[in-house]
């Protein structure tokens, strides 16, 4: 069979295949729609693929209707060859299309049809999402959030608000990092209160969505909002985590107190909300690795406090599952197990504490810490807690021998 030349204009610069939809951008280079919107969109790049000049002055894609004809005419003309003509794709969503929905999303009677109709705009793909974002969907959409009276409508699965439908629509968006930046600080704090409110009195899809949006604003945010985070707001997440919604929502609601709780007044706050025992009771049954990780990374920012240490030692299993965790999880696991050990060691270790210690057997985890590949740091608060409590375990007859050897002096 006679092989067919494309012709090399007609192909793809990121692909290297050939164009459906071409498109030219701010520096003159055509590609293919799909693929250039997942290279600035999905992969967040904000430079030109090819000439890799900036983009940041504004991402345009310009329909290239010639290159286009030519293709398809191509296509056509070699369709004996098996070339399948590609069709005229769909016109992406113009600003002015998603302000006239905006606006007549303003009208209790039309909202909630509006607002399906902007779902579906967003999940067709990612520059639909922004020029929502560009035309003000989400300050629209916060609005709505914020807005302690909501319509209720029936569906097909059950009844919806019109703040269910929004806050699914505001997550669905992946705003950017400008727009998160913008929910957390408006209103001075006024959107964390009212996700906080979506968390105690939603419905589970939205409470977990409130939980996820909150996690992708807080990957962006600066210290400051976090500072002021009130109780009830850990109350919820707690819930959330409590409850075990979804494994999206779990680790959402695990990384959301992760960035919160650098911070000791936080801390205090989660330890308050009953943090420590959901996170213990979880981590007996969880054998997801990174899961783990990120209970491990919590109940050690926590028990920098003498209120989480205090948590920790009263669960009747909290000394435990950490002992258990080391060395079974992962070299990022077992460093913060360690860790924890080091601060219940170093702050809260009573004469019972340290022979529970030695019974649950500790001391032989961390006898087999020194002898394994764990890390520098790892290895260092191990034999520190050794030599804290040698005393106590140096002779004792629950270490064996051939760990012996490994106790320092």
């Amino acid at each position: 069979m006679e092989e067919i030349q494309i012709p090399p204009y007609f192909i793809c610069p990121i692909s290297l295949e050939i164009m459906k939809d071409p498109v030219t951008i701010s520096t003159g280079i055509t590609y293919d729609r799909e693929n250039i919107e997942k290279w600035i969109f999905s992969a967040k790049n904000n430079t030109c693929p090819v000439t890799k000049q900036s983009l940041i002055t504004g991402i345009e894609l310009t329909p290239n209707v010639t290159l286009r004809r030519l293709i398809q005419s191509w296509c056509t003309i070699n369709a004996s060859h098996g070339i399948e003509r590609f069709p005229t794709p769909k016109p992406p969503i113009s600003k002015p299309r998603i302000i006239k929905l905006l606006k007549e999303a303003k009208s209790p009677m039309m909202q909630m049809k509006s607002l399906k109709t902007l779902r579906s705009i967003a999940s067709e793909n990612d520059a639909n999402k922004r020029c929502m974002e560009s035309a003000g969907a989400m300050e629209f959409l916060a609005s709505i959030i914020n807005n302690n009276s909501s319509e209720v409508f029936e569906e097909e699965e059950g009844f919806m608000s019109t703040k269910d439908e929004a806050l699914s629509i505001l997550y669905q968006l992946k705003l950017s990092e400008n727009g998160l930046k913008s929910l957390i600080m408006s209103g001075n704090g006024e959107f964390i209160e009212s996700l906080t409110r979506v968390m105690q009195h939603g419905s589970y899809e939205s409470r977990a969505y409130a939980v996820m949006l909150m996690n992708d604003m807080f990957e962006v945010s600066t210290p400051t909002p976090l500072l002021s985070l009130k109780q009830e707001f850990f109350t919820q997440v707690v819930q959330v985590l409590r409850d075990e919604i979804s494994q999206k929502a779990k680790k959402a609601s695990l990384q959301v107190l992760v960035h919160a709780c650098p911070f000791g007044r936080n801390r205090v706050k989660a330890a308050e909300a009953g943090a420590i025992r959901v996170l213990v009771n979880l981590l007996l049954d969880s054998s997801e690795k990174r899961v783990c990780e990120l209970m491990l990374i919590l109940l050690d920012q926590l028990c920098q406090s003498a209120e989480g240490r205090a948590e920790l030692l009263n669960h009747p299993g909290g000394l435990a599952i950490v002992s258990k965790k080391i060395l079974r999880v992962s070299k990022v696991g077992s460093e913060r197990a360690i860790k924890i050990l080091h601060s219940i060691s170093k702050f809260s270790s009573t004469p019972s504490v340290v022979q529970e210690m030695l019974s649950l057997g500790v001391v032989t985890k961390l006898c087999l810490v020194l002898q394994v590949d764990c890390g520098s740091k790892a290895k260092e608060r191990a034999r520190e807690i050794l030599k804290f409590h040698a005393k106590a375990w140096r002779n004792s007859p629950c270490i064996s021998n051939n760990l012996l050897s490994s106790y320092p002096l």
